[in-house]
């Protein structure tokens, strides 16, 4: 690849007092920072055009073929403010990696790691001021890739458009580190084989937002999804991965099946457990050995992973006919232990063993 050199358009400034009023709650997903990239691709031109530019309303065609085919895929992540002031990204080639294994799916274009990964650290640079340093926030970055050619027709569009825009973040839940309760979706499914369900893309999250609202509607804050095959095999809940943890210390996850999102999350956790000596089976899960497990102790504790919310433990899995509760048991001492170990990570308290830290350059980042 020819190396792209990023053009800056600068936006207004909001004032420091402005801006750190918003940090002071800023919920998830509600506040954006004043930048954002953009990278163009063509079929003829390949990747060109890389700006940091305002953040703001873009232009778009009514016949753009992704607000009439779905060519669209995104990625979640984060940038951490240490104690020292410095800023890092946890993981940035591995959500490149997962984001050209959903462009493949999607029929959209790869984008060299490289690229994404200085797009990451040119909108951060910029926006540094933006990382709050409060307990449990970070800076939430949405990298995302759409079709934005025009025209009308089933085909792979010949033009494309990479961005990633910021927002400052809270926890994911806003009652903080509790216990919560999912609702198994039975009649209705996020994915099927051969589908694009291990691919992060706009509409297995437009498939799950249904379930979710009748998961509210009986109380619970998110759902659970099963294999459409099987009805029994579990497959993910609606935005995050699932594991179970047995009374002997031995973690299981459902197995990527072609269903289910490769969590960075996921695979992070893993290898943590590994680290401590436990055994981390990959294979499938159903919601029988899970209510099984339960009732004779042999299953101690649940929860779910994701960039979002990190690690969320689970206290019941409610369905029509039966409920799974762990009482007075959640949550589990493990999974808060591996929580307090990634995130330890995360922001600068524990050691970094496998590199997955990445330093964002710049010269201006404390604040």
């Amino acid at each position: 690849m020819t190396e792209l050199a990023f053009t800056h358009t600068e936006a207004e400034r909001m004032s420091a007092a402005a801006r750190d009023a918003l940090l002071a709650d800023p919920g998830f997903g509600n506040v954006f920072t004043e930048h954002m990239v953009s990278v163009i691709w063509t079929k003829d031109a390949g990747w060109h055009n890389a700006e940091v530019i305002p953040y703001g309303p873009i232009p778009m065609d009514p016949a753009s073929s992704v607000l009439h085919y779905g060519q669209e895929i995104f990625e979640g992540m984060k940038a951490y403010r240490r104690a020292d002031g410095s800023i890092v990204t946890f993981r940035p080639e591995a959500n490149a990696r997962r984001l050209n294994e959903s462009a493949v799916r999607l029929a959209l274009p790869e984008i060299p790691e490289e690229l994404f990964v200085a797009a990451v650290q040119a909108l951060v640079s910029v926006d540094a001021d933006w990382v709050p340093s409060g307990a449990d926030q970070s800076l939430y970055l949405r990298p995302f890739m759409i079709a934005d050619e025009s025209f009308l027709g089933v085909r792979a569009a010949e033009r494309a458009r990479f961005m990633i825009i910021a927002s400052p973040a809270g926890p994911y839940f806003s009652g903080g580190v509790k216990p919560v309760s999912i609702w198994l979706s039975q009649d209705l499914s996020r994915a099927g084989r051969g589908g694009t369900g291990a691919a992060k893309c706009g509409g297995n999250y437009a498939a799950s937002l249904l379930p979710q609202q009748v998961a509210a509607e009986n109380g619970c804050q998110q759902v659970l999804f099963t294999d459409s095959a099987t009805v029994d095999t579990i497959d993910e809940l609606g935005g995050m991965n699932l594991f179970l943890v047995r009374a002997d210390g031995t973690l299981l996850t459902p197995r990527l099946n072609g269903n289910i999102l490769d969590g960075i999350t996921r695979r992070s956790l893993i290898q943590l457990a590994e680290d401590r000596g436990h055994t981390v089976e990959q294979r499938d899960i159903t919601v029988s050995e899970w209510r099984e497990g339960v009732a004779n102790g042999s299953i101690t504790e649940a929860f779910a992973c994701g960039t979002a919310a990190v690690i969320t433990p689970i206290g019941q899995l409610k369905s029509p006919g039966f409920a799974i509760d762990f009482g007075a048991g959640a949550p589990g001492a493990l999974t808060m232990s591996l929580r307090e170990e990634l995130t330890g990570i995360q922001f600068g308290t524990r050691e970094d063993r496998h590199n997955w830290l990445t330093e964002i350059p710049t010269a201006a980042v404390a604040r």
